[in-house]
């Protein structure tokens, strides 16, 4: 049985814990996650999802400051690990800890390394029109995902996957990935380095990258929706100012000379808008302070008629 200390925040990050404990050779010296957050409109703190998983599994959780603070390191050397598994920490870790444990830190990162290094790997290939992703097992180092990769699994992206239905599927595959591949390191199995020539990066998303530009292509934009459901939400500006959120869209094929924005066709199921090239048609929304309805319920509620424009 190979001693683990886990490092990992969000839901994805789960997948992985859940696996090393159901595998049954791994013990779980320490789960390592960041501080409780205030979230939402009366700031109450809320626990990582990591954190609420291991004490409903009764494991010891950490969570320091700064993962790099002197009494956490010491710590560290004293528990001996076999391993330290990373999955979406949201903290870079010194040399000083990635040289503590017997067979090194070892990461699950949600791409294809070297492409799409970095904090939103799935939400970037989605909105970057990739047909394809995976999760790649890398030994860590001090850069940013730059480590030799020991194993990789690759996963098809629909024309119509949404980044919660690729987040979970590559929660799945990438937990499976690590059990599989944690053993054949602790027999010597060797990483391949990465090919920098190739590196791509998913920086940090905001907002205000989810605002839509109807000038781009559809199928750009069909591809942002997409990639930013189901947060923080695509989303545009009505005749009116209010904001609307697109959730699920279709890319017809048709062509428009109208101006982009602007909504070219209503029936009652849906509307379609002009884009850069080619025509959207849109099929689920949320108006500013609503709830997600179906097009078909905006549109009864008077919510666009054809020639209107989104604000841009």
């Amino acid at each position: 049985m190979w001693n683990v200390v886990f490092m990992g925040t969000p839901d994805f990050a789960v997948g992985s814990l859940k696996a090393l404990l159901e595998a049954g050779q791994y013990h779980i010296l320490a789960v390592v996650t960041q501080p409780d957050r205030p979230k939402g409109r009366g700031q109450k703190m809320v626990e990582t999802p990591v954190k609420a998983f291991a004490l409903q599994h009764w494991l010891p959780v950490f969570q320091p400051v700064k993962v790099k603070e002197p009494e956490f390191v010491q710590k560290l050397k004293e528990w001996r690990p076999d391993f330290i598994v990373v999955a979406a920490f949201g903290q870079f870790l010194t040399q000083e800890i990635l040289d503590i444990p017997v067979y090194g830190c070892i990461n699950v990162h949600a791409s294809l390394l070297p492409k799409y290094r970095g904090a939103a790997p799935i939400q970037y290939a989605i909105i970057k029109g990739e047909s394809e992703t995976g999760v790649t097992i890398m030994r860590m180092e001090k850069g940013m995902d730059t480590g030799a990769m020991y194993s990789r699994v690759v996963v098809p992206i629909d024309a119509e996957m949404n980044f919660a239905r690729l987040h979970d599927e590559l929660m799945e595959k990438g937990a499976k990935l690590l059990t599989d591949t944690l053993p054949l390191i602790a027999d010597g199995l060797q990483p391949e380095e990465q090919n920098e020539n190739e590196a791509t990066y998913a920086t940090l998303l905001t907002k205000e990258m989810a605002k839509i530009d109807w000038t781009r292509p559809a199928q750009e934009v069909h591809d942002k929706v997409r990639g930013f459901d189901p947060v923080p939400g695509a989303f545009t500006c009505l005749p009116d100012g209010k904001l609307l959120k697109i959730w699920e869209t279709r890319v017809t094929g048709s062509k428009t000379d109208a101006v982009p924005g602007t909504i070219v066709s209503v029936n009652k199921k849906e509307f379609s808008v002009a884009c850069g090239e080619g025509e959207l048609r849109i099929l689920t929304v949320q108006p500013e302070s609503k709830k997600r309805m179906p097009s078909a319920v905006f549109l009864n509620g008077h919510g666009v008629k054809a020639g209107d424009c989104f604000l841009q």
